[in-house]
């Protein structure tokens, strides 16, 4: 038995130095402009399951479940979709689990007024965000208005060259001498965090002059999209920040964007599927929504969605089949992604124990908070498995953990499939600056955990 330090102690690798061949890099560099594009397209859950749909299509994935390959998206907000192992599906399946929510602003119900001659609109934020990051910047709007009589009607403005941009207003530090010496808790109020539409009036002729920039406001809603105020009322309308994901870093070794937590995972899962296309066991790879919420909702990871759905496809595949004896004899994992260390906030990390950007996909044992509370916690026979599997394969990982055990928390999915008796585990990138406008990540990591999850839905 050798006993040389090199090979007693464990030191994670660095992606980059894995990667180092032209080939790889190439390959890289290639995924890495179709994530930006991903990123630039999708920034919303519906236009997600929008790109997740037209991939799957075109890879022949179809929604009649007597075929090899099928697909099922939810409301326009969550998917399913799974491919046919050489193995029966009662002896399990290999599932890659993601949400394609992200942290956001929200239109309220009754959303525009009109203040000092200024068009607003009222927001309501959506999961957790550092208030003041959303203010002075360029913002855009998508979703969609329902009319009465079931018509549905797409907005996107902002990210088109053509397009204005939106944006909410911060005070001056002329002013500001009271809010300096606020807690960052109180400073920025929720209920300010409302989106400049406008400042045109419509012409008066001689009417009451209150309220005629909000008039037209509506006017160009109406003009553009057929609606009224009272449509208002039964729309999904969110504020996202304008503007294409981009390249970070005098090298571009970097990815910036909206939305990697947790998008990342859903690109790196679906373009994990779609390359292993002879799989031993059963793939799975499910799209939720409301993660950054609860994971309530009927388009949450606690609805029965999987759950249906995996019944109708164990009808359609092997009939007969105990459903508990294919969730039990499943394996997943719940990909999102890991926080990274901050090189100027080390002090929340426990770093023998954290994350690193370029040293590939990051495996959580457990998340939740402090105690361990509200979280899965993975069984050390599969990390065992998975750490062979990926060693074998030459693929770069790390072992993480959220953060210094008192500093805070956070959860994922993982405790919604636990609850079926598979053996699941949180693997995701890491991210810098998670939750806010603009995250970062390692383009070298996106790479590393697309091949990660390949290995593992082909094992």
């Amino acid at each position: 038995m050798s006993d040389t330090t090199s090979e007693l102690e464990h030191k994670p690798q660095s992606a980059w130095k894995v990667y180092s061949a032209p080939g790889h890099r190439d390959a890289m560099d290639a995924m890495a402009r179709e994530y930006v594009d991903f990123l630039s397209r999708c920034k919303t859950e519906r236009l997600v399951m929008d790109y997740v749909r037209e991939r799957a299509a075109a890879a022949g994935f179809s929604e009649d479940f007597s075929a090899d390959a099928v697909m099922r998206i939810q409301r326009g907000k969550t998917g399913f979709l799974a491919r046919k192992g050489k193995r029966p599906l009662s002896e399990g399946f290999r599932l890659v689990g993601a949400h394609a929510d992200s942290p956001r602003l929200d239109l309220k119900q009754r959303p525009l007024y009109e203040d000092t001659e200024i068009c607003l609109a009222k927001t309501h934020y959506y999961g957790g965000i550092r208030k003041y990051q959303w203010l002075t910047m360029p913002l855009a709007m998508y979703g969609v208005v329902v009319k009465k009589d079931g018509e549905i009607v797409r907005i996107a403005v902002g990210d088109d060259p053509a397009d204005p941009v939106l944006t909410i207003t911060d005070l001056l530090p002329h002013l500001a001498y009271k809010e300096v010496e606020k807690k960052v808790s109180v400073a920025f109020e929720a209920e300010k965090l409302n989106v400049v539409l406008g400042q045109c009036p419509v012409d008066s002729d001689g009417e009451d002059e209150k309220g005629l920039v909000k008039k037209r406001i509506l006017t160009l809603f109406n003009e553009r999209y057929g609606i009224t105020e009272a449509d208002f009322i039964s729309a999904e309308l969110q504020v996202v920040p304008a503007g294409p994901a981009r390249f970070v870093g005098l090298d571009s070794s970097l990815i910036g964007g909206y939305g990697q937590d947790d998008r990342s995972s859903v690109f790196c899962g679906l373009e994990a599927l779609l390359a292993e296309t002879e799989p031993e066991y059963t793939q799975i790879v499910l799209f939720w929504d409301k993660e950054e919420i609860g994971s309530d909702g009927a388009t949450g990871a606690k609805s029965l969605f999987f759950e249906y759905t995996l019944e109708e496809l164990v009808d359609a595949w092997e009939p007969g089949t105990r459903l508990s004896r294919v969730m039990m004899n499943g394996q997943a994992l719940s990909a999102d992604v890991a926080a990274a260390v901050d090189p100027d906030h080390k002090d929340v990390h426990e770093e023998r124990n954290a994350a690193y950007l370029g040293y590939g996909p990051c495996f959580n044992k457990f998340t939740g908070h402090r105690g361990k509370v509200a979280a899965n916690d993975a069984h050390p026979e599969f990390i065992a498995r998975l750490r062979g599997l990926f060693d074998e394969a030459g693929i770069p990982w790390q072992m993480s953990e959220l953060g210094k055990v008192d500093a805070g928390g956070g959860g994922t999915v993982a405790k919604y499939l636990a609850v079926y008796g598979m053996d699941i585990i949180d693997v995701g990138a890491p991210v810098l600056s998670m939750h806010s406008p603009f995250e970062l990540c390692s383009k070298a990591d996106i790479y590393a955990t697309t091949l990660a999850f390949r290995e593992f839905l082909k094992s």
